[in-house]
């Protein structure tokens, strides 16, 4: 029997269980796992035989608790190859002021800045409290991780763009390269 336990914010339990509980029990069916949630706590106790079921319905369950919505994270179900990478925010913004300045570069207005980083990466992302999530594969997360990173470190979002349209064109080169 393998167990895990996973802190899940107040506010984001009811994404995690859903309307009359179908979330929850959806990860329950999709994964063989047990999941408890105690609100009080802001704890999710999953249990299961299946140890490789209990560590996916904990990668769902820390993907909904950074803020994805559960149709989002359950991308994580249904790909393979697809993975949780977080950017934790704490150490690198000293202020609150520092930190709303940083999320809103990632986010961009009306949140442009994030949606095309995921559309040029072919990943989900998610700015929510003191973390950036994403998900996707190893080499659209690493990408994306490095755009994110640049953006954090205040490289102007033209330079991040063309980083990342660089990347797109050379990930289609090697494709197309593996056809000839």
């Amino acid at each position: 029997m393998t167990r895990e336990e996973v802190r899940i914010g107040g506010d984001r339990v009811g994404a995690l269980i859903g309307k009359g509980g179908a979330t929850k029990r959806e990860l329950e069916e999709k994964t063989g796992a047990v999941i408890r949630v105690d609100s009080k706590e802001g704890l999710a106790i999953v249990e299961g035989e299946n140890a490789e079921g209990v560590i996916t319905a904990v990668e769902v369950i820390r993907a909904i608790s950074r803020g994805f919505s559960p149709e989002r994270a359950f991308l994580l179900l249904r790909d393979d190859d697809a993975m949780l990478d977080l950017i934790d925010l704490t150490g690198i913004a000293e202020t609150t002021a520092q930190l709303e300045r940083i999320r809103g570069r990632i986010i961009g207005r009306d949140g442009r800045s994030r949606e095309q980083i995921e559309e040029m990466t072919g990943t989900q992302i998610s700015v929510f409290g003191k973390s950036v999530a994403m998900i996707g594969g190893h080499e659209q997360l690493k990408t994306a991780r490095t755009a994110i990173e640049m953006l954090i470190n205040g490289v102007p979002h033209e330079t991040v763009f063309s980083f990342l349209d660089k990347k797109k064109r050379e990930t289609a080169q090697d494709l197309l390269g593996t056809y000839y």
